[in-house]
């Protein structure tokens, strides 16, 4: 396939998602703003247009604007969530039109993709790829204010696949160096590069994600209870905000139940656990008697091949993810049962990785050694530092294009609404 096949078939591909998204509710839920943490569905919807606009219609294709009125009522900058259902937004029937035109547009520019290797924007097509991947950034941040809404379920997906191996116990990690980060994904983002070395002491790792019926078990331990498993702000904000269990999570009884969708079950035993914060996540494995792996420990265990001596794309290989390899893409709608997915394997034996969860790691949002801004300051260097935790390896909502061993997500460790869970390491083996 060509690059220019390559991709419209991308931007085509991920517009069919929002497009399931946004037609899914009715104009009034598109307007509705089903928490001040999101925006409305058709702020993201238009937000897509515009930065499609922005950046391959005006600056790569070099045309004339279609909508130069409203940048400022898109640029996330301006305006926080939760002030953005007071702006004069374009409607549904507007928005969606303008998003179209905006394609056509783009359309015609990939058709006549302009090629200038001298240009760092144009170089692989990456202002291209970096769309698609705002645009399913955006979509996952949909699927989360799908999760939110009130009413009936508008959502449907298969099951996810249950368990085919048995996976639990830890993973030794040895010590040594790794490459960490990239210089050659041809999308990847600025906060991913460049590849550095890293020298790793030896650490022991989860090789699966904390199940729910694992964390069920801190919970019913008294572990919300007890300061001493929580930091100072950790046990401040829980008190605050009076956790008591996961996002989602009621009590039927004497038996957890978890509402996913508009739909109230059972937990899934033997599923990661999601939509927990940074600090209930370390208080867990402070209660466990172990600690959050560290970005650095993540990516080793993720990418590392102990026979080769190199780092992979993906725990795997190389190769881009299937549906053997992890749950991916909003293919499901939650996450599947630990040991779905023993193809996504490390070579070391760690599972799940890629897909499923988001998984909390105790890091700050840092650049790497020879950081470089790129193509604009506001997707990474403005947020370095701060309280951010970083989330690593994607969820069940994330798209494989917004996806790889590199990839670098970054939260406030109060934040639970995103399809977040975790798993633990230890420095001295198992516990």
């Amino acid at each position: 396939m060509s690059l220019r096949e390559r991709v419209a078939a991308e931007l085509e591909r991920t517009r069919r998602r929002s497009e399931i998204l946004t037609d899914a509710v009715d104009d009034a839920d598109l307007v509705r703003q089903h928490s001040p943490l999101m925006s409305p569905l058709v702020w993201d919807l238009a937000h897509i247009g515009n930065q499609e606009e922005l950046w391959l219609v005006r600056d790569v294709g070099g045309r004339e604007p279609v909508r130069q009125d409203i940048d400022h009522l898109y640029d996330a900058f301006k305006h926080a969530r939760r002030d953005r259902p007071q702006l004069p937004l374009l409607g549904p029937a507007e928005a969606r039109a303008y998003v179209s035109t905006v394609r056509d547009k783009v359309l015609d520019v990939v058709d006549r993709l302009p090629s200038d290797p001298a240009r760092p924007l144009l170089r692989d097509g990456f202002a291209f790829g970096m769309i698609v991947q705002h645009e399913q950034q955006h979509d996952e941040t949909m699927l989360a204010t799908h999760q939110l809404r009130a009413g009936s379920p508008v959502l449907a997906a298969d099951p996810p696949p249950s368990a085919v191996v048995a996976v639990g116990g830890e993973v030794h990690v040895p010590a040594g160096p790794f490459d960490m980060g990239t210089s050659t994904e041809p999308w990847a983002l600025d906060n991913e590069r460049p590849a550095h070395r890293v020298d790793v002491p030896a650490f022991w790792i989860d090789a699966a994600p904390v199940t729910n019926a694992q964390y069920a078990a801190f919970i019913d331990a008294g572990g919300y209870d007890q300061p001493r498993f929580w930091s100072a702000a950790g046990w401040e904000h829980r008190v605050a905000a009076g956790l008591e269990a996961p996002l989602h999570w009621t009590r039927d009884g004497g038996d957890w139940h978890a509402t996913t969708f508009g739909r109230t079950a059972p937990i899934v035993p033997d599923a990661p656990v999601v939509h927990v914060c940074f600090h209930e996540a370390a208080a867990y494995a402070a209660w466990a008697g172990r600690r959050l792996p560290t970005e650095a420990e993540w990516e080793k265990a993720a990418r590392f091949d102990p026979a080769t001596g190199r780092s992979r794309r993906y725990p795997w290989g190389d190769d881009d993810p299937t549906p053997r390899h992890a749950n991916l893409g909003q293919r499901h709608l939650r996450p599947a049962s630990v040991g779905a997915y023993p193809d996504g394997a490390s070579p070391l034996g760690v599972h799940q990785l890629i897909g499923d969860v988001w998984e909390w790691v105790d890091s700050g949002f840092l650049p790497y050694p020879g950081f470089s801004a790129f193509p604009y300051r506001e997707y990474s260097e403005v947020f370095f530092g701060g309280d951010y935790k970083m989330l690593r390896g994607g969820s069940f909502g994330t798209d494989r294009a917004a996806c790889r061993g590199t990839f670098r997500n970054w939260d406030h460790p109060i934040r639970r609404q995103i399809f977040s869970g975790f798993r633990t390491a230890s420095s001295s083996g198992p516990a």
